[in-house]
């Protein structure tokens, strides 16, 4: 994160942006009681809000220091000021182009959400590295909401440190920057790296644990005291950072400490903990969650929690005098923590008592750790800030915490995508049963209907389509995109399978208004409802409704995608999966009318209406392979797969119209069924009569039988 006013680099444009905003909003919005705001800083875009000719506080415009971008591709503006001891007293939405917002979730919601952020301790938030608060998630809005989090609390901590509040100091303040000193040889006793602060310990006894409890006031806690002496070790914690050449040396000895270089990637740092005594600096976390939760690294406001696959066990220490350590553990630093070798850290120790059957108290104490300055050479040439590539960074970090958050949704996905895949690949075993396929598809169905639709809301759209326009023009990044991992995969699921199956594996399967209007459907035959299938001269010329909708919406798009996105309301998806029908009556209304009539005619707005099946249909033509297998009496005469397709989507010729065709596989279970395609029907017959003939007399064991009848 930028800490200096120098290094925050604002183009001059931004600031004019905030004195816009301001305007449109009263002093007392961001600070209570406040009455007037002051004039802009020449510095960097900040307004002093003033109450009685005092400074109260800060209002700055986050889109003038982050440039984190929402769904749309564009950023989200919010108007928020910040304390002097660097806590947000108002946030303000003023404008944004988010189009779930924009049309489906009510704006007053969101505005809500952004308000709610007053109170936000930024202290705190520096200290946790911007996780020390709740996020609220608005269902069916949880990239924008998102991103608004990460635009007020990156922005505002920018402001803090530039300002210097709540004693977030600028780096500029903390003299010339240093790095390890790689070309260091040799290697030292452990009198003289501890002697010099190479390792430092902290050491507590049960006397002083005690006394600390004590001092907390949880009575609980204080009621059930460590047993044992006072003067007894509670623990005895030494750290080192075993990246400096010289300590790791001495600490690990030469082959552990190649190993360890090995194990480095380039910008990693890693430290040894050592420990003994009555209390385990490790626990058990690790061992449940693969999480160290005892220790944390610290520095700054930045905080390092460390995982199992960050970890290595050390059988002994290799240098000469150390005393022996029960515990001795070595933590990898990742390169994205933004950990400083050169700057002093903390190792924070969490101490835990029991006052309950499951209730536990804690404490925490430091471990102050600063590398000697033998071990450190000034930077050549210290490097400007680079706001760009730390605007990347953090782009990529926003999306990467999404992607971590919701781990258990994409293994979901991808199992669904893995059965799907299968299904395809060994259709002919499939489709042997028609009982086993019906099952098995209105199964599917109702996962993606339920779980991946209205759950996960992963509802692909035409307006993702004409995102990807809007970001093709401005200039592509892949940011906005990576921001929901569900619809990205499923993007790549569709572009892999326009390749082998075209269209359908999605429309047929994966979407989730698709699965509802086929369920919707079926309830709707069980209940006896009549179905209409339309002559086959007007099913054809309704075809192209939707490819005349998606080029419609497409060459709007080109004009101003805002104004696509709304007439991409022909789409109800936002309204029947999204947002679960909670929306305006107009929205509900025609989402209904749609589901009511594919109740007498399935998937009706599959076949007519939809412009993103429209869209998908166009690329699969590129399809390469023809999985759906057919005889040559297809059509001619034979007409059953024809009348019997739910979507009439094959010719009277027999032919499989790709464009149409949802790959429900029913085809494929009477292309093998001994009931009702004649061909097989015929093969069966023919092998009936060529068994019965004298030529092939029957097999002993069936000749046995008869004769015992």
């Amino acid at each position: 994160m930028l800490a200096g006013t120098a290094g925050l680099a604002v183009p001059p444009a931004h600031a004019a942006d905030l004195p816009r905003f301001l305007g449109k909003l009263a002093p007392e919005d961001l600070a209570p009681g406040a009455t007037a705001f002051g004039a802009l800083r020449e510095d960097l875009p900040v307004a002093p809000v003033l109450k009685e000719g005092e400074t109260v506080a800060y209002a700055f415009l986050t889109s003038d220091f982050v440039g984190t971008t929402g769904y749309s591709g564009k950023p989200i503006h919010v108007v928020a000021a910040i304390s002097p001891d660097a806590v947000l007293t108002g946030v303000r939405l003023v404008k944004h182009s988010e189009p779930i917002v924009l049309i489906g979730i009510p704006d007053a919601r969101m505005r809500a959400l952004t308000e709610g952020y007053a109170g936000l301790d930024l202290k705190a938030e520096a200290a946790a590295g911007g996780s020390a608060h709740d996020l609220d998630i608005i269902s069916g809005a949880t990239v924008t909401v998102m991103v608004i989090d990460d635009s007020i609390v990156r922005a505002g901590l920018r402001v803090a440190r530039a300002l210097g509040l709540g004693g977030l100091a600028p780096a500029a303040a903390q003299g010339p920057k240093r790095e390890l000193d790689m070309g260091v040889e040799g290697s030292s006793d452990w009198k003289t790296l501890a002697g010099d602060g190479s390792i430092r310990t902290l050491s507590l006894d049960i006397g002083q644990v005690n006394q600390a409890f004590e001092a907390a006031g949880d009575p609980r806690a204080t009621a059930r005291p460590e047993q044992g002496e006072p003067s007894e070790t509670f623990i005895e914690l030494a750290a080192a950072l075993i990246s400096a050449p010289e300590v790791g040396r001495s600490l690990l000895g030469a082959q552990e400490y190649r190993n360890l270089i090995d194990w480095l990637q380039e910008g990693e740092q890693a430290i040894l903990v050592m420990g003994r005594g009555r209390y385990s600096f490790k626990g058990s976390g690790y061992v449940r969650g693969g999480i160290f939760d005892r220790i944390q690294l610290i520095q700054g406001d930045r905080s390092v929690r460390f995982f199992d696959r960050q970890h290595r066990r050390l059988g002994e220490i290799a240098a000469p005098g150390a005393p022996s350590f029960t515990e001795i553990d070595i933590f990898k630093i990742p390169a994205d923590a933004g950990f400083d070798p050169a700057e002093p850290w903390r190792l924070q120790l969490l101490v835990q008592r029991a006052v309950g059957a499951v209730e536990k108290s804690f404490l925490t104490f430091d471990l102050d750790y600063r590398l000697p300055e033998r071990h450190l050479v000034p930077l050549q040439a210290p490097a400007a800030v680079d706001q760009p590539a730390e605007e990347a960074a953090a782009k990529a970090a926003l999306w990467q915490r999404i992607w971590r958050e919701r781990q258990i949704q994409i293994g979901g996905l991808l199992a669904m995508l893995t059965i799907l895949t299968g299904a395809f690949f060994f259709q002919r075993h499939v489709t042997r049963n028609a009982s086993v396929l019906f099952w098995f598809r209105m199964t599917f169905l109702t996962v993606t209907l339920v779980w991946l639709g209205w759950y996960a809301n992963a509802q692909l759209s035409v307006v993702n389509l004409m995102a990807l326009g809007g970001a093709l023009r401005e200039g592509f990044t892949w940011d906005a995109f990576l921001l929901d991992p569900l619809v990205f995969i499923l993007w790549c699921s569709v572009a892999a399978a326009l390749i082998f199956w075209g269209r359908g594996a999605y429309c047929g399967w994966l979407c989730p208004f698709g699965a509802l209007q086929e369920l919707t459907n079926r309830v709707a035959r069980w209940l006896k409802v009549p179905q209409i299938e339309l002559p086959w001269g007007l099913h054809e010329r309704l075809w192209p409704i939707k490819y005349i909708i998606f080029l419609g919406l497409f060459g709007l798009s080109l004009a101003s995608i805002p104004l696509a996105e709304q007439y991409a309301e022909v789409e109800p998806f936002k309204t029947a999966i999204i947002l679960k029908f909670q929306r305006a009556w107009p929205f509900v209304l025609f989402a209904a009318v749609l589901l009511v009539i594919g109740l007498f005619i399935e998937r009706f707005y599959c076949r007519y209406l939809c412009p993103l099946g429209a869209a998908l249909a166009i690329p699969a033509r590129i399809r390469m392979f023809d999985w759906l297998k057919r005889y040559h009496e297809c059509g001619h005469p034979c007409q059953t797969c024809r009348n019997e397709c739910p979507v009439q989507a094959i010719h009277p010729t027999g032919e499989i119209n790709p464009n149409e065709c949802v790959n429900c596989l029913h085809c494929q279970v009477l292309y093998q069924s001994e009931t009702k395609c004649p061909v097989v029907i015929r093969q069966l017959k023919r092998r009936e009569a060529i068994a019965r003939s004298p030529a092939n007399p029957a097999p002993k064991s069936e000749t046995k039988e008869k004769a015992h009848v």
